[in-house]
C-alpha cells in the first residue's frame, strides 16, 4: 500500500491509500481545529446534530432508507482528539464494486451523502433544527456527566485535567459539562458555518479506487463548500518539563473498592526531535505488554497492584501509568512504578526485555494493515504530524531501536503530577478488582 497526498481545493486535501484486500473501502471528512474549552462541545456536537438529516433527507429514517439503496453503506459522526486539535467529521464505508450486482459502484453516491451531511444540513430559517441540537446536547451531556461511572478512565481523565490545567489538553475531546449545557441552536449554526470557512479538511480513502476516481468524486460532492481565512495555524504546546520542582500530588475519595492510582510524566527534551519508533520501544520496555517492567514486577513479582501499564501521547509529550491497587498499597506501588523508571534511567534493561518490546511494537505496528479503521486513524495523525512514513516503516524502525536510544529517553522523562482515587463511602456496585 502507498498513501499519496492531494490538495483538492484551498485547505482541502485527499490522503488516497490504493488496496485491493478489504471487501469495502472507507472515505473519512475530517475538520481540523484548535482544542479550546468555550469550543469543544460545540465542535464535538455539530457531526451528531448534521447527521440526523439532510435538504434532501429530512431525518434519520430517509438517510437509513438511503444508504440501504447503497447496498448498506454507513456513514457515523467521528470526534477526536490529536494532541490539542480536534477532528470532527464523518467516517463511511461502503462495498466495494466487485462484490456488487454488475459490478455498481456507490463511491460517488456516498461521497455525494457524505457532502450533503457537512454542507447541506436539515435548517429552518437557515438554522440547524432545534428539536435536533437539543436532543443530541442532551445525549452528549449524559455521556459526558457518565464519564465518572468507569473509573479508570475517570482516573485518566482527572490526572491529565490537573497535570495540564494550564493547557489546552486538559480539555477532553467532547468538552466540558456547563459548556456543553450552554449550547442553543442559533449559538451553534453560527459556529458551524464558520467552521466550514475556517477549518482545513482532511480526506482518506482506503480501498480499490483510483486517486483520480476518488478525486473527482469528492470534488464535486465538496463544490459548496465556503472558504474564507482558513486557520493552518494549528498545533499542540508540548511542554518538556513538569510544572514543578517536585511531583504534585492529587488525592479524590469516591465509593470505591479499589484505588486506582495514575502517575503523570512528561516526556522531556528527547520531545524536541523525537525518535517516534523509540518512544513506542521505550514504553513498551516500561509498562506496555506482559513483558514489561512494571507487569513483571510491580503486578507479578511484587503482588502490589491488579494492573499495572503506561501510555504514551507522543502528539502531547507525556506519559501516563495507570494502576489498580489496594489502598493500603499506595506507597508501595507508587515508590516501584518510579523505581522501575530509574532502573531503566541506569541502564537496567536485558536483551531478553528490549527483544520481546521491539518484538511487539513491530507487531502492533504491522496489525494496524489489517484494519482500515486503524489505518485511517494512523494517516490522519501523520498529516498532521507532517510525517511521510506507513506503519510498516515505523515497525522496520522500532526493530533497529538500541538500549542506548531507550536508555536516553528514560533520562529525559520527568515526574509531573501523582493521581490516587481512593475510597470514600460505600464502594459503587461496578467496582470490580481489574486484572490484565
Amino acid at each position: 500500500m502507498e498513501i499519496t497526498r492531494t490538495e483538492l481545493m484551498p485547505g482541502v486535501w485527499l490522503n488516497h491509500l490504493r488496496s485491493d484486500k478489504f471487501k469495502t473501502a472507507c472515505m473519512s471528512l475530517t475538520l481540523l481545529t484548535q482544542l479550546k474549552r468555550d469550543s469543544a462541545s460545540m465542535n464535538a456536537l455539530i457531526p451528531y446534530v448534521l447527521r440526523r438529516g439532510t435538504t434532501r433527507y429530512g431525518d434519520m429514517e430517509a438517510l437509513s432508507a438511503r444508504l440501504e439503496e447503497l447496498y448498506g453503506a454507513a456513514v457515523e459522526p467521528v470526534v477526536r482528539r490529536i494532541g490539542e486539535i480536534q477532528c470532527v467529521g464523518f467516517y463511511a464505508s461502503l462495498p466495494e464494486r466487485e462484490y456488487l450486482p454488475g459490478g455498481q459502484d456507490v463511491l460517488r453516491d456516498t461521497a455525494e451523502l457524505m457532502g450533503e451531511l457537512l454542507l447541506s444540513p436539515a435548517t429552518r430559517g437557515g438554522l440547524l433544527l432545534p428539536q435536533y441540537v437539543d436532543s443530541e446536547r442532551d445525549k452528549m451531556l449524559d455521556t459526558i456527566r457518565s464519564r465518572i461511572n468507569e473509573k479508570r478512565g475517570y482516573s485518566l481523565f482527572r490526572c491529565i485535567e490537573e497535570m495540564c490545567c494550564y493547557e489546552d489538553f486538559a480539555v477532553g475531546r467532547l468538552g466540558g459539562e456547563m459548556e456543553c449545557q450552554a449550547i442553543h441552536y442559533q449559538k451553534l449554526t453560527k459556529h458551524y458555518r464558520a467552521l466550514l470557512q475556517t477549518c482545513p479538511l482532511e480526506i482518506f480513502y482506503c480501498g480499490r479506487a483510483g486517486e483520480d476516481e476518488v478525486a473527482s468524486a469528492m470534488r464535486d460532492a465538496l463544490s459548496a463548500l465556503p472558504r474564507g481565512g482558513i486557520d493552518y495555524d494549528l498545533g499542540t504546546d508540548v511542554r518538556m518539563n513538569a510544572l514543578e520542582e517536585a511531583p504534585r500530588y492529587v488525592e479524590e475519595e469516591l465509593p470505591v473498592s479499589q484505588g486506582k492510582l495514575v502517575i503523570g510524566f512528561r516526556l522531556g527534551e528527547c520531545m524536541e526531535d523525537p525518535d517516534i519508533a523509540a518512544l513506542h520501544v521505550f514504553n513498551s520496555v516500561y509498562g506496555s505488554g506482559t513483558s514489561s517492567k512494571l507487569f513483571m514486577n510491580v503486578r507479578e513479582r511484587l503482588s502490589l497492584c491488579y494492573y499495572a501499564s503506561s501510555i504514551i501521547d507522543i502528539h502531547k509529550g507525556i506519559m501516563l501509568v495507570a494502576s489498580g491497587i489496594e489502598f493500603e498499597k499506595f506507597g508501595a506501588a507508587r515508590d516501584e512504578i518510579l523505581a522501575q523508571l530509574e532502573a531503566m534511567k541506569r541502564g537496567e534493561i536485558t536483551e531478553a526485555e528490549l527483544n520481546a518490546a521491539k518484538a511487539g511494537v513491530a507487531s502492533d505496528l504491522r496489525s494496524l494493515m489489517d484494519s482500515q479503521g486503524e489505518l485511517e486513524g494512523f494517516y490522519l495523525a501523520q498529516a498532521l504530524d507532517g510525517a511521510d512514513y506507513g506503519p510498516m516503516e515505523l515497525a522496520e524502525l522500532a526493530e533497529s531501536v538500541t538500549k542506548e536510544d531507550v536508555v536516553a529517553i528514560a533520562n529525559s522523562v520527568e515526574c509531573d503530577l501523582i493521581y490516587f482515587l481512593k475510597g470514600g463511602g460505600d464502594a459503587g456496585e461496578d467496582e470490580e478488582e481489574d486484572a490484565e
